[in-house]
Order: structure tokens, then C-alpha cells, then sequence
């Protein structure tokens, strides 16, 4: 039998909820209808899950905190965990792959804590349509992505985010540019038949949101959903990137750039744009740490070719997603092709 999991991301720092006061508030415990946003956010999918995984970024004493306020709404199933510590990294992401690596499930969907208004029916069926996907994420008309309420097929998205963070990647959307296949599921279609006001989109940034609940607006000709597969990532590749990774922490550059390198001829045979560009920017990363080793201009050429097939592979990735609507990740790929491409003319100067 399929196993589904909630994980809930209660762990920011939600800087724009907090008022002129002094002491932080913490938005999880903020009350809306007289019960705390954490509650909210699992009472709404508690029955259309088999486990509850609830992620904090602090200490012992916050979990104890949450413990006792689910005790007092009766919430049995939950297991609270901290974020997984990640040399120089922070974020969601991180929340992401530790309730992935806690979860005991098949599939898992995350939800933000300031989500208070989720409805039930919309979590099954983000579920149900995920469906030979890695990955199914709500996407607006305008291309933008509901990045953290989303599901996730739990065992590969766990490989790639983990090896996106041991890359110090530490931006959501790169989970769903990674997992390759994805389903992108539009608010306006099917999801408006079984909330029709929308109110599963509900976000509490501020404290004046908790008196005005103002779903998203939804307009747009787009209602279909769109299911993309943007390459192959074998499991093979995903080791490699791993021991790549080690090397490049241990200071083993040039062996760390040969695999990325012998990555990306592979990855860009199957027109796996993404982790292909991943490959031959960290193929030129490590060789550049190795230039500050050895002062080699000989490497400059290297490093140069590897930046411009990296930024290359990133248009290439950008072209798709426009195409398919896709915006958000566009400008996401777009802006990747343009870091690769200002160190490229960082190198010219040198």
C-alpha cells in the first residue's frame, strides 16, 4: 500500500511578520480562529496522510514548545525535527530533504506552516496526479510556482535534494528543476472545482494577513496541467556527483573536475540541461579553486570552456520551461546562465 507523508516547514525566521516589538514571534504559534497556525496547517491534511513530520531550525526547547501545543489540539501522529546541519547552508531546501530523510513514506507533500487554509480535497489530488512524476507543483498562469507546497516522490527527490545541498544549492525551485519529471498543476483547472475560492492558497506573511485571508489571484487563459521530462538522472550520476562533491570539499580538485566534467559529456547526450549545467559549472568551480592553488593560466582556457558550455546548457533549460509557461524557472535558468557568464568575463579581465 502507498504511504503518504506531510512534512510541515515550520522552521523560518519570518522576518516579515515580526512587528517593532523586541521579543521574535514566532509565526507557527501566531493564532488565527484561536488555534495556531501549526495546528491549522496539520489538522487540514492529517487525514490524508499516514505520518506527520514537522521541521524546526532551533533548539530542543522550541520542540518542546510544539510538542506541548499539539498535545493541547489533540495532534497525535506528529514527529518534530530539526534541520539537518549543512556546513555554510540554510534555508528551506535543507527543511525539505530532513523531513524527506525522517519520512517513513512513498510520497511526500510539504507545507509551509503559514498555509492555514489547505483543503483536504487538494492534497489527495496533488497526490493521486503526481502519477509516474518525481515532483507535483502547483503553477499560477503567470508561471509562478507554488515552490513549497508541493508533492514529492520521496526516495528520488531525496537523492537530489541531498546532493543539491552537499553542492551548497540551496534554493527550492532547484528541486524541482532537478527532479527532471515534473507535473505542473494549474490552480484554475481541477484544483478550482474542489476549492473554488482558492483558499488552499492562503499564505500568512504578515500579521495584518490574518484578518484579511486573500487567496492568490488565479486569472489567466492556462487551466491544463502541464507534465514535463526534462532528461535521465541515473542513480550511477547521482553517486558521482556525491564522491565529486567529497573531493572538491577535501580539496582534490582536479580529480573532482574530471568527474563533473565526465558527468556532463554523459548528462548532455540526454539532453538533461540541468544537471548537465550543474556538471560544468562545478567542473569549472573546481578548477578555478585549483588555479588558486597553482596560479596555472593554462587552466583558464578550461575553466572558460566549462563556464560557457554551463551557461549554454542553462539557456537551453530556459528555452523548455518558457515554452511550456514555465516563467518562474526560466528566470531561474536565465539567471544561472548569467553568473556563468560574468565569470567568464571576470577571467578575460584577468
Amino acid at each position: 500500500m502507498t504511504k503518504r507523508a506531510v512534512i510541515i516547514l515550520a522552521g523560518g525566521k519570518a522576518k516579515r511578520f515580526q512587528t517593532t516589538q523586541e521579543k521574535w514571534q514566532d509565526k507557527a504559534l501566531a493564532e488565527l480562529n484561536g488555534k495556531p497556525l501549526l495546528v491549522h496547517a496539520i489538522e487540514n491534511v492529517q487525514d490524508a496522510v499516514d505520518q506527520i513530520v514537522v521541521v524546526v531550525n532551533e533548539s530542543e526547547s522550541r520542540i518542546s514548545q510544539y510538542y506541548a501545543v499539539l498535545e493541547k489540539y489533540h495532534v497525535k501522529k506528529a514527529r518534530i525535527v530539526t534541520d539537518l546541519k549543512i556546513k555554510n547552508l540554510s534555508g528551506p531546501l535543507i527543511a525539505i530533504l530532513t523531513g524527506l530523510k525522517f519520512a517513513c513514506a512513498d510520497y511526500c507533500i510539504t507545507v509551509p506552516c503559514d498555509v492555514p487554509m489547505l483543503n483536504k480535497k487538494v492534497a489527495e489530488y496533488l497526490f493521486e496526479e503526481i502519477n509516474g512524476s518525481f515532483v507535483a507543483v502547483p503553477m499560477w498562469p503567470n508561471g509562478r510556482l507554488e515552490t513549497l507546497l508541493m508533492v514529492l516522490e520521496r526516495k528520488s527527490t531525496l537523492e537530489i535534494a541531498n546532493v543539491l545541498c552537499q553542492l551548497g544549492r540551496s534554493h527550492p525551485d532547484d528541486i524541482i528543476r532537478g527532479s527532471l519529471k515534473t507535473l505542473f498543476v494549474s490552480p484554475l483547472g481541477e484544483i478550482n472545482a474542489l476549492d473554488p475560492e482558492l483558499c488552499s492558497f492562503v499564505n500568512i506573511n504578515c500579521q495584518e494577513d490574518l484578518s484579511r485571508l486573500h487567496p492568490r489571484q488565479g486569472q489567466g487563459p492556462f487551466v491544463e496541467n502541464v507534465r514535463l521530462n526534462l532528461g535521465v538522472l541515473s542513480e550511477e550520476e547521482i553517486q558521482r556527483f556525491v564522491v565529486a562533491s567529497l573531493k572538491r570539499d577535501s580539496s582534490d580538485f582536479l580529480e573532482a573536475s574530471k568527474i563533473f566534467s565526465g558527468s556532463a559529456v554523459r548528462l548532455e547526450k540526454h539532453d538533461s540541461f540541468f544537471w548537465a549545467a550543474v556538471s560544468r559549472e562545478y567542473e569549472a568551480k573546481s578548477l578555478l579553486s585549483l588555479f588558486g592553488q597553482c596560479s596555472k593560466h593554462e587552466l583558464i582556457k578550461d575553466i572558460k570552456d566549462a563556464l560557457l558550455k554551463a551557461a549554454q546548457n542553462y539557456w537551453s533549460e530556459a528555452e523548455i520551461y518558457e515554452e511550456n509557461r514555465c516563467y518562474l524557472l526560466a528566470e531561474r535558468a536565465r539567471a544561472d546562465k548569467s553568473w556563468c557568464e560574468l565569470q567568464i568575463e571576470k577571467l578575460e579581465i584577468k
